[in-house]
């Protein structure tokens, strides 16, 4: 029987396609677990009662919150470097270079950007509620969906002469420019924060990651878009892992569909082989008492073309020769006919009365 027939090509396809559905999979799972835990989560009211609550609660801990509040610094807030009078308590400066690189399978100049240089200050802070109510925040660089307002942008022009010119077009980059970028957390911003809140010995509340290895969020939105946001994305992951494990299928469906041809062609091989047999065991039966040697052998204008030892006992079809004998046949290097070329669509017996 022939051996499995997977082609390079097709073993790359499968292993690549069911590998990048596994890894898909398994983001999706992860953002599928944030998403059931973000919608089990209880909405606190940051308020005097939020500490008495904790104090009540079993090890003074509740493990993934939500919860609302202003931010506040709990010093001397960040100032920023261009814009007077603007004070927060997150900063990112950035610096990204932007330049044209020139794609020879399009063939065109396609935008390309790096970060060259980028900067991240804190300060602490916390969440001010009513009563004056304040929760400290740990950890903020750690969070996810932290969007920061862009306070300062500015696009610095790149300038170049004529030998920059040719410089570009022979290494094929063209440079546009440098991005400078402030982004912060203002003061007095409303913040919404899904983590793990505490009472501390001081009776300090505090919102940390979960110590559970849940994702921990920060964002200037409500909590009602940060959960919509974060299904789309589940619901796209999911997508993505579903297209790529059909793709696996799919590659797997084509190699089973060529293993049943192969199969069904070894199998008609195998027939074609036990009749060309027991039409040879005829034809080569001992001679009767009254037959010499000499009338028994094969005649030489009857006997195999190739081998010339057998007789000829096959028919080859489209073109109709019968020229060999069916060892020399599936012997042949090509399926050709010996005696025209052309192509041998199939093969009978030849019956010879």
């Amino acid at each position: 029987m022939e051996e499995f027939p997977v082609s390079a090509v097709e073993a790359l396809c499968l292993g690549t396609s069911l590998t990048i559905s596994g890894i898909l999979y398994y983001v999706y799972r992860k953002k599928k677990k944030t998403v059931d835990k973000l919608k089990d989560a209880p909405q606190l009211t940051l308020d005097g009662k939020l500490a008495d609550l904790l104090n009540v609660t079993p090890g003074k801990c509740l493990q993934y919150v939500v919860i609302e509040g202003t931010v506040q610094p709990v010093s001397e807030p960040l100032r920023s470097q261009f814009q007077e009078g603007a004070v927060g308590v997150v900063q990112k400066l950035m610096l990204r270079e932007h330049k044209l690189v020139w794609n020879g399978l399009a063939r065109a100049w396609t935008d390309s950007e790096r970060v060259l240089h980028q900067r991240v200050h804190a300060v602490p802070f916390h969440l001010a509620g009513s009563e004056e109510a304040v929760v400290r925040v740990l950890s903020p660089l750690e969070a996810s969906a932290l969007n920061m307002e862009v306070i300062h942008e500015k696009f610095h022009q790149a300038t170049y002469g004529f030998s920059d010119l040719i410089g570009q077009y022979l290494s094929g980059e063209k440079p546009k420019g440098q991005l400078e970028t402030e982004e912060m957390l203002r003061v007095g911003t409303t913040l919404t924060g899904v983590g793990e809140l505490i009472l501390d010995t001081d009776r300090a509340l505090k919102l940390r990651p979960p110590t559970d290895g849940s994702e921990y969020f920060l964002t200037t939105g409500d909590f009602e878009t940060l959960r919509i946001d974060q299904e789309n994305q589940a619901a796209a992951w999911q997508v993505l892992a579903s297209v790529f494990a059909l793709a696996g299928a799919a590659v797997l469906l084509w190699v089973a569909r060529r293993y049943y041809r192969s199969l069904k062609h070894h199998w008609e091989q195998e027939r074609l082989r036990r009749e060309f047999e027991t039409l040879g065991a005829d034809s080569t039966s001992p001679p009767g008492p009254g037959t010499s040697r000499d009338e028994a052998a094969t005649p030489l204008e009857n006997a195999c073309v190739i081998c010339l030892s057998r007789p000829r006992g096959c028919v080859l079809l489209d073109c109709g020769h019968v020229c060999c004998c069916y060892r020399c046949y599936q012997a042949l290097p090509q399926p050709t006919c010996p005696i025209c070329r052309q192509t041998i669509r199939r093969v009978v017996p030849l019956y010879q009365a």
